[in-house]
Formats: structure tokens, C-alpha cells, sequence
């Protein structure tokens, strides 16, 4: 006998539930097996969530009562009232429908009492008996014309599964508790591309892990995580960020759930919650490389040394604070602190960590110097701080530095002042005047500067040209480097003024009607959760055979996202899925036919990148157009397009995972892993 269920909680729609019914009831009433009208039964109450006795009488009336007939009411409130109501609300200064049902007692005899309304017993009888949801509802027309519609903010799905950590949830975590954080070298505008930092520090001993990113991408940060990890001197157990998009994501869920870490984001706007890196981002980063602009590949390299001396100098020769208690009596706080300790020497205290990773720290600590570290970072910020002033790079020494010369400064360095060459004095105007002269001073060249790299345009007369000529270099941008665009005539040109323009913004569409999955999405569900590595194009195959001429192949691409969406969601609650099942194809290598159309503008390409790789490929495709008319067509942006992917995806393979596997001079040998 089959068991029938009983109603459950389904997050079916009405219309489906509708729909799937008249497409059970005509096979139901069909079918004269009693045991497969009970299978198909059961089936109908397990997807729609109908009582036992609700899903019989469905299934056995007639197509005729499937049409719902609603009982007209007839008005109750005319327009006569509505009028009425409108004069009402106008003189109550428009407030709301709760806050005007009760005035209506009011406001309606004092304006009859001065004459300036008279209205009939049976209309304002209906005045005074409106609801206040029916008062909303009747001015809901009035209130259109001046109703703000405020934007919605989309936040990620992502963020709802991962967990919220405070500040005060840190419970005496133990060494492996590591908070992460970016900071934008932007140099105050986020406009254009820059360079970032990635940093992590540890609750518990403060160590302290910092390495450049040449672009803020989520599979570059897990990356550069995977590489920073096993130079840990501890299991990384815990991992805390902010609310970007570039950490909440599913590269970087599926990397904890991979390696056991356990992943939570602190409470938008609410920087107290990471107080620990943010100290950091100050006290390590700020400090040693300042607040001025690095862009480009160059400057990447330059901070990837400074920070590999810096790891050690930090910590193993920089003592930190940390809070033992505090304690607040009124107004009056009161912070007691345990005594000043290096990072490594908080790790040689602790009752957790290793015999072998202890006697390693203190193997590499007998090994350090700290004036050869002190003097490579020097070196490195001399180079950064020529960089960040448009000079021309020196090379790298090769060999060992002379640390009895640099050793002899130290004595006398504190009469120059300021030794860091990252550093930038304050200036004593005031905010708005320094915004201003930096946007006057990015457009006026500097005398000691180099002069900036020809772009590739070419001066049309202006008889000659229906509209303005674009340029696709930016030969002039703006404080921030940001993406704008010159367009320069003839007159322009001579003067030396040319006009910026922003690009337009981008058109968000927004869906109006239910997916055509809707009904069957269940089904795909308990598809999905036996067999989670299952694709769109194998589910969209089942589905049509399944229900012949209902689903399209063109309609694989709104699955492929459902599915993905149900994948981040999975993942967040621990679902491991593992490598998809496409078909086995074989492999085809593809040959180029044609000669490359950029060959000989290559080279030209590559320098222009690499004084300023933040153009894109329109821009330098512009370029290309403008110097050669008759030469390039529209339909070849796409080979320009591809081409400057693999460039940049080939400078930051070299700038991640080769630049910070070479150690700097005196810490070729130095690991702090047993």
C-alpha cells in the first residue's frame, strides 16, 4: 500500500501550483490503475504541499471549475469620496494614511466650521469610516507624481550565508585567527587602476603578512593567498574580511570550505569589528610606503621587495602592544596593556605552537639582520618614491649593499628630518584647496619630469572632420588616472585645450516576470542535491525529454544561471561539489590562418602599456584608427581585445609568482616553516 504524505512547506507559486494541476488532473481522470492513480496522488501532494483531501478534490473536478469566478463587490468608495479625501490630505499637509485616519475626526469639522468645505452626510460618512489602508489605497494615484524612488542597492547572495563576526567575539582565539584586508595605494581618488595590498595580521601574536596585487580580482586574491599560507608559522584556522565584493565570493568560499578554514565578515560600515588590520594597514603598510599613487608593474615589483624584508623586520625586530583589559567607570575608560613583544616572541610564549616550528623562528631570528633589512627597504622606497615622482627607475644593485656606509647615517639622520622617502609632508590648506590643486597640477607637466610618451593621434583641420577627432591614448588624465577620454580639434589643439568626457553609464536590466524553470525547479533541486557536479546543458536534456516541446536550447543560458545560483548557495552551506560532467570531446588545437593585424603595431603597443597600463583596448584600437585610416575595421577590436588580456594576465602571472619566490639579498635562505 502506498503511504500518501501529509502537507508539507513548499516554496512553489500559486500560478504553478495552478498549472501543474491541470496538467495532472486530465492524466489522472485518464487513468483507471488505482495504484498508479494513488503514485501520481502522492507525487501532486509532495510538489504543491496540498492536504490529502484538498489534492482529490483538485484532481477530480472538472476543467470547467478550474476558472476561478471572484464574486464582484461593488464599490464602496466613489470618486465623489476620493475627491473628497484628496482635498483632505492636501490640507493635512500630505501625511500618511495611519497618521490621517485619526486626524480625519479632526480636520474634517474644523474646515466645515469655517465654511471652506461642505459635503454630503452620505460622503462624509464614508470619509470617517475609511480604513487607514484604504486611505493609502484611494491616494495612491495623487501620490505618484512626487513619490522618490530610491535605488536599490543589490547586495550579494553570498553575504546572507556567510557569518558576522564583532570585535568582542574574539575570544583569546589561538595563533592561526587572521584578519584580511586591502589597502588601494590610490593616492585619495579610487578613479582608474592601481596597485593594492593584501594584508593579514594575527589576533593572537600580531604577526603580520603583506604582498602587492596589480588588480583587485577575487581568483588573484586566492591566488596570493595559497601562496602567503604555507609561509605561515601556524595553521591559518580562521580567516576574517569586510564586505567586498573582491572577498565575498565563491572562489573564496569554496577555498575555505577546500582547506578547513573558517570564513566570517565583519558588520557593513563598521570598521571597529577589524580594529586589529586596521591598525595594521597604518602601522606596517602606510608607514613604510605612504599615501602617494602606484600604478603599473613597475610599482608592483618595487613593493614586493620592500615587502619581503619588511616580513621579517616587522616581525622579528618590531615590538606591538596588545590589550590585556579594559575597563570603563562613566565617561572614563581605563586600558591596562601586557608589556611590549615582537610577533615571533609571542609565538616562542605560546602553549600551542610547536617544539620544531619554535626552534625554526629562533633559527631564523640567530640569521636576520635587521640593518640589512633596515637598508633594503630603504633602497626599496627610494625606487617607489622615484616612481611615485614620474623619475626613471635606477636598476637593482647586484651586489651586497654597504652596510658600514648606511650604518654611519644612522647617527645623523635625525637632523634631515623625515628619512622615509615615501614619505609626503602635510600640507597646511585645506582639504578642498589640496583636491583642487591636484586636479590644476595632473594637468600642468612638471619641469623635472620626463616628457610623456607620444600618443597616437593625428590634427584634422576642422573642415575636414564632421565631428571631433577621440583620441585613444590619455595623454591627459586626471588626478586620479581615471578613464577619460580626449577629444581635441584643430583650434584645440593649437590652444592646448581639449574637453574630457565620462563614458556613458551602463543600463541595468531588471527581470518583470517569473522564469520559465519555475515549475520544475524542484525537481531540478532534488536533482541537483543527489548529483551537485551536474550542468545546465545535461539537466536541460532531461528536462525535454521529459516535457517534449516545452523547453528551448536557447534557454540553457537562463538554467546555467539558476543553477549556478544554487551552486554559491550549496557551497555556502558545506555542499562539496566537485569537477563538472560535460562531454568528452576531443581536443582540437587551433591554428592561426591569418596573419596577426597588430604585428607591426605591437611593440609600439607593449611600451605604451607599460607607461600606463591602465588604457584599454578601445582606446589604443581608437588610436590605431586614427593613425591608420584605411587600415583597421571595427570587427577587428575583438583580436586587439584578446590580445591585451593575455598581456595583462602574463604581467601579473610574472609579478605574483615570480617576483616573490626570489628572496632579496641576506634571506635566500630564510623560512620560518619547520
Amino acid at each position: 500500500m502506498l503511504r500518501i504524505p501529509i502537507a508539507m512547506e513548499t516554496e512553489i507559486t500559486k500560478e504553478a501550483r495552478e498549472e501543474l494541476a491541470r496538467a495532472t488532473r486530465r492524466r489522472y481522470q485518464a487513468t483507471a490503475n488505482r495504484e498508479e492513480k494513488s503514485r501520481m496522488l502522492a507525487e501532486f501532494i509532495a510538489t504543491t504541499g496540498y492536504h490529502p483531501k484538498s489534492a482529490l478534490r483538485v484532481l477530480n473536478q472538472s476543467d470547467a471549475r478550474d476558472e476561478v469566478h471572484r464574486r464582484k463587490r461593488p464599490r464602496l468608495y466613489d470618486e465623489a469620496a476620493r475627491e473628497a479625501l484628496i482635498v483632505l490630505w492636501e490640507a493635512s499637509d500630505r501625511v500618511c494614511g495611519k497618521r490621517l485616519e485619526p486626524l480625519l475626526r479632526t480636520l474634517l469639522p474644523a474646515i466645515e466650521r469655517h465654511g471652506h468645505l461642505q459635503l454630503e452626510p452620505v460622503i462624509r460618512g464614508k470619509l470617517l469610516a475609511m480604513s487607514a489602508a484604504t486611505i493609502d489605497r484611494m491616494l495612491r494615484s495623487a501620490k505618484a507624481p512626487t513619490k522618490k524612488r530610491r535605488p536599490r542597492r543589490s547586495v550579494s547572495a553570498m553575504r546572507h550565508h556567510i557569518p558576522v563576526r564583532t570585535f568582542s567575539d574574539w575570544r583569546d582565539p589561538a595563533p592561526g585567527s587572521m584578519e584580511m584586508d586591502l589597502v588601494a595605494h590610490c593616492g585619495g581618488s579610487m578613479r582608474g587602476s592601481f596597485i593594492h595590498t593584501l594584508v593579514l595580521t594575527d589576533l593572537a601574536t600580531g604577526w603580520t603578512e603583506c604582498a602587492p596585487l596589480a588588480l583587485r580580482e577575487s581568483t588573484l586574491i586566492v591566488q596570493t593567498l595559497e601562496r602567503l599560507r604555507p609561509r605561515l608559522p601556524f595553521v591559518l584556522r580562521a580567516l576574517d574580511t569586510d564586505n567586498g565584493t573582491e572577498f565575498i565570493n565563491d572562489a573564496l568560499v569554496a577555498y575555505s570550505v577546500e582547506h578547513g578554514i573558517e570564513l566570517t565578515r565583519s558588520r557593513p560600515w563598521l570598521k571597529n569589528d577589524q580594529a586589529w588590520i586596521e591598525q595594521k594597514n597604518g602601522a606596517v603598510v602606510r608607514k613604510a610606503v605612504g599615501d602617494h599613487r602606484y600604478e603599473g608593474i613597475a610599482a608592483a615589483q618595487c613593493l614586493a621587495r620592500i615587502y619581503t624584508a619588511l616580513r621579517f623586520f616587522v616581525n622579528f625586530f618590531q615590538t606591538s602592544f596588545k590589550l590585556s583589559a579594559k575597563t570603563r567607570e562613566g565617561a572614563s575608560v581605563t586600558r591596562s596593556y601586557h608589556a611590549p613583544a615582537t610577533p615571533c616572541e609571542r609565538l616562542l610564549a605560546h602553549p600551542t605552537i610547536s617544539d620544531a616550528t619554535k626552534t625554526r623562528l629562533r633559527e631564523v631570528a640567530e640569521m636576520l639582520d635587521p640593518i640589512r633589512l633596515l637598508e633594503e627597504i630603504r633602497t626599496g622606497q627610494n625606487q617607489l618614491a622615484a616612481l611615485a615622482e614620474g623619475k626613471p627607475l635606477q636598476p637593482p644593485q647586484t651586489g651586497d649593499p654597504d652596510l658600514a656606509r648606511f650604518l654611519a647615517t644612522l647617527s645623523t639622520a635625525w637632523r634631515g628630518g623625515e628619512v622615509r622617502p615615501t614619505h609626503a609632508a602635510r600640507s597646511e590648506a585645506t582639504r578642498y584647496e589640496r583636491s583642487i590643486a591636484s586636479v590644476i597640477g595632473s594637468q600642468i607637466p612638471k619641469a623635472a619630469s620626463p616628457p610623456p610618451p607620444q600618443p597616437l593621434t593625428r590634427v584634422i583641420p576642422n573642415h575636414q572632420m564632421p565631428e571631433p577627432l577621440v583620441t585613444a591614448s590619455k595623454t591627459t588624465p586626471d588626478a586620479a588616472g581615471g578613464s577619460l577620454l580626449k577629444i581635441a580639434t584643430l583650434d584645440e589643439a593649437q590652444t592646448g585645450t581639449a574637453r574630457l568626457c565620462q563614458p556613458p553609464r551602463a543600463f541595468v536590466r531588471r527581470r518583470k516576470r517569473a522564469h520559465a524553470f519555475v515549475t520544475v525547479w524542484p525537481q531540478i533541486t532534488r536533482w541537483l542535491e543527489a548529483c551537485p557536479n551536474m550542468n545546465a546543458a545535461m539537466i536541460l536534456a532531461q528536462l525535454q525529454a521529459l516535457y517534449p516541446g516545452r523547453y528551448e536550447s536557447n534557454q540553457e543560458s537562463s538554467l546555467h544561471r539558476r543553477v549556478r545560483a544554487w551552486r554559491e548557495v550549496a557551497v555556502a552551506r558545506g555542499v562539496v561539489i566537485g569537477r563538472r560532467m560535460y562531454r568528452v570531446s576531443p581536443t582540437h588545437v587551433w591554428r592561426r590562418t591569418r596573419k596577426d593585424p597588430f604585428e607591426t603595431e605591437w611593440p609600439e603597443i607593449c611600451r605604451l602599456l607599460d607607461a600606463n597600463p591602465d588604457q584599454t583596448a578601445k582606446d589604443l584600437f581608437l588610436a590605431l584608427q586614427v593613425k591608420n585610416p584605411d587600415r583597421y575595421a571595427v570587427g577587428q577590436l575583438r583580436t586587439l581585445q584578446r590580445r591585451l588580456k593575455a598581456w595583462r594576465a602574463e604581467a601579473v602571472r610574472k609579478l605574483v609568482f615570480d617576483l616573490q619566490t626570489q628572496p632579496l639579498a641576506g634571506t635566500s635562505d630564510v623560512n620560518v616553516q619547520p
